[in-house]
């Protein structure tokens, strides 16, 4: 089937590859945002799937809004028989919806109805699920509502980040993608609603939501750090620094809540429940380094105030 792929950020980059080396597809275009600026130099950048489909002669759009004439022009000449998508990143248009043959089929990486939204990663890790995975189903109105296509599950492993969990579901939900398509075009996949209850939402997560509350279990603050990680990273103030950090261990061992001890093996803070290890810290401006060759050079002790 000729496709065209939208995609933004590097999760989507494995199911494009896939689809790219697929002998059944044939990538038509690719659909990404906006070259943006981005990194520490605040260049003007291509999307991660952009810059593949550079690589493979693919042509690239790039529309502000698809709503644009322009756009809505080349895509209707492209004539699609699916447009899949992977974290595109932008509402599809009602009036695009019926637009190529097989419609629009979206790689969520959540088992729908749980964690709709922009983060659900990281939703699925704040919890403590066990279980998440990917899902395939058809963009209608409704925000991740369309009818289910395929489903494939991950354990959560218990020192899971996000980013390595989405890792490993980019790469798996890609063979469920590619699988899905095959499987639309043979006509034997039969779309099944979502059911309206146990639904969850799983919004984009701010800088301020990121920030650490000292003042919950160490499991909520284990969760919490690892379910930001890479981004946009958990992060609080030590003495007045503001510092990024990274996943934390739980302690046997309680502290007062936000009170901090610094021992030969490591930096400790208290929580609501028992007190958690610092292992990596990133202060403001610098790089990410060990909390205790850190905590040397700040001079943290018992006095420090952690907020």
């Amino acid at each position: 089937m000729r496709v065209v792929f939208a995609g933004t950020p590097a999760p989507a980059v494995p199911s494009l590859q896939r689809l790219i080396a697929s002998e059944r597809h044939e990538v038509i275009a690719v659909l990404t945002r906006p070259d943006a600026v981005a990194g520490r130099g605040r260049k003007v950048s291509r999307s991660p799937v952009g810059l593949v489909a550079d690589e493979a002669g693919i042509p690239v759009l790039t529309p502000r809004k698809m709503s644009e004439p322009d756009f809505v022009e080349q895509l209707t000449a492209l004539a699609p028989d699916c447009c899949p998508v992977v974290a595109y990143g932008a509402l599809i248009p009602k009036s695009q919806l019926a637009l190529p043959k097989y419609g629009w089929i979206n790689l969520h990486f959540s088992l729908l109805p749980a964690w709709r939204g922009a983060a659900p990663v990281q939703a699925a890790i704040n919890a403590g699920d066990e279980f998440t995975g990917a899902t395939t189903f058809i963009i209608e109105e409704g925000l991740d509502t369309g009818p289910v296509l395929g489903v494939m599950t991950e354990r959560i492993g218990a020192d899971d980040t996000a980013g390595a969990l989405l890792d490993r579901l980019a790469v798996s939900g890609a063979a469920l993608l590619e699988s899905t398509l095959d499987a639309v075009e043979a006509g034997v996949m039969q779309p099944v609603p979502q059911p309206v209850a146990d639904v969850s939402y799983a919004p984009k997560i701010s800088v301020e939501g990121a920030r650490i509350r000292w003042d919950q279990s160490a499991l909520a603050v284990h969760r919490h750090i690892r379910s930001v990680t890479p981004a946009p990273g958990a992060w609080t103030t030590i003495g007045g620094v503001r510092v990024k950090v990274g996943p934390v261990s739980i302690a046997d061992e309680s502290l007062p809540i936000r009170e901090v001890l610094v021992r030969k093996d490591g930096v400790y803070i208290g929580t609501a429940t028992s007190a958690v290890r610092l292992d990596h810290v990133q202060p403001q401006g610098k790089k990410m380094m060990s909390a205790l060759d850190w905590s040397r050079g700040a001079r943290l002790d018992a006095t420090t105030v952690v907020e």
